[in-house]
């Protein structure tokens, strides 16, 4: 029994060496920003303004690398299968973390079980908003006009799925109304059909509609952030209106494959809160309608269960689907 104890306390402590040489001479080649979206969205963007920082911070090189498909989730699923060793970080939205996988069939990982979280770094509310020929002056002349005419208001989304898609639901749900949803392949073109009063309403994510907001083309009628947008500060929130269960926000964050060292890990976390803290890197995602997080791993690894179960929920009294 003596030998095996033996054994085992020297197999554990062998484990750990290993652990720590690997962890004092991270990064030693590429690490890899996969981002599971198309160059140029927001997700993108937040990697590629994070990935120098942590490379000031950490040394080596970090290179972002984009693995789109079905709303995320290839590239979530290619993230899931890497080695857990700090040289593949996964940089997404909400969406294949707490939404696609309700969504799309057959998909590769299991968000709850196969990613070690680190931090959200952003978030961003989403904005109720209509043309500005719009009859509609305020969220109560919606609501009137849902209880008038049910089903009958159109909203514009980026597609099936997508936060503006189940933020309208939520809105329909906790509101009991309906309304019209009207998916769209990408937020371009919703944009361009609600500009021209096609489509009446849209959740837009703050960062989206902000120019046309403020240069008079869109009206906000309110903002689903706990606490009024200092962007739009004229805006209510629909927790201020009574509709506290719309409070929603899109958000980014990182995470990595399940089973990353603890040294990394810790090193990883206190780079990116301290990229996030940058006064340039600040000022700039502030500027485009990000609210800064920098959360713990722990509240990180709270909060997407907790945010797996809302939109389950959503998605499935909504029967919502992907196609």
């Amino acid at each position: 029994m003596k030998t095996l104890t033996a054994a085992l306390a020297a197999v554990t402590l062998a484990c750990l060496t290993t652990a720590s040489a690997l962890a004092d001479t991270w990064p030693s080649k590429p690490v890899t920003l996969l981002v599971p979206f198309p160059p140029g969205g927001s997700t993108d963007m937040i990697a590629r303004t994070l990935g120098p920082k942590l490379q000031e911070k950490l040394g080596g090189t970090f290179v972002v690398a984009n693995q789109a498909g079905a709303g995320g989730t290839v590239g979530a699923a290619a993230a899931k299968r890497a080695a857990p060793d700090g040289y593949t970080l996964f940089v997404s939205s909400l969406g294949p973390f707490v939404i696609g996988p309700h969504l799309v069939k057959g998909v590769a990982y299991d968000a709850l079980k196969d990613f070690d979280y680190l931090t959200v770094a952003v978030q961003a509310p989403n904005v109720l908003a209509v043309p500005a020929a719009s009859p509609h002056k305020s969220l109560a002349d919606v609501l009137a006009f849902h209880k008038a005419n049910p089903g009958k208001m159109s909203f514009a989304s980026a597609g099936n799925g997508t936060s503006d898609h189940l933020t309208a639901e939520l809105f329909w749900q906790e509101t009991k109304t309906t309304g019209l949803h009207i998916p769209y392949k990408g937020g371009a073109p919703a944009m361009s059909d609600l500009l021209g009063g096609q489509v009446d309403a849209t959740f837009m994510n703050i960062n989206t509609g902000l120019a046309n907001i403020k240069g008079g083309k869109l009206r906000a009628l309110a903002i689903t952030s706990a606490k009024r947008s200092p962007l739009l500060p004229d805006v209510p929130t629909m927790e201020e209106l009574g509709y506290k269960g719309v409070t929603v926000t899109s958000w980014q964050a990182f995470a990595a494959p399940k089973g990353l060292p603890a040294d990394i890990k810790a090193k990883l976390h206190e780079a990116l809160l301290a990229g996030l803290a940058d006064p340039a890197v600040k000022t700039k995602l502030l500027d485009l309608g990000f609210e800064i997080v920098g959360n713990t791993p722990e509240q990180f690894t709270a909060f997407q269960a907790a945010e797996f179960a809302r939109w389950k929920k959503v998605i499935e009294t909504g029967k919502i689907t992907a196609d």
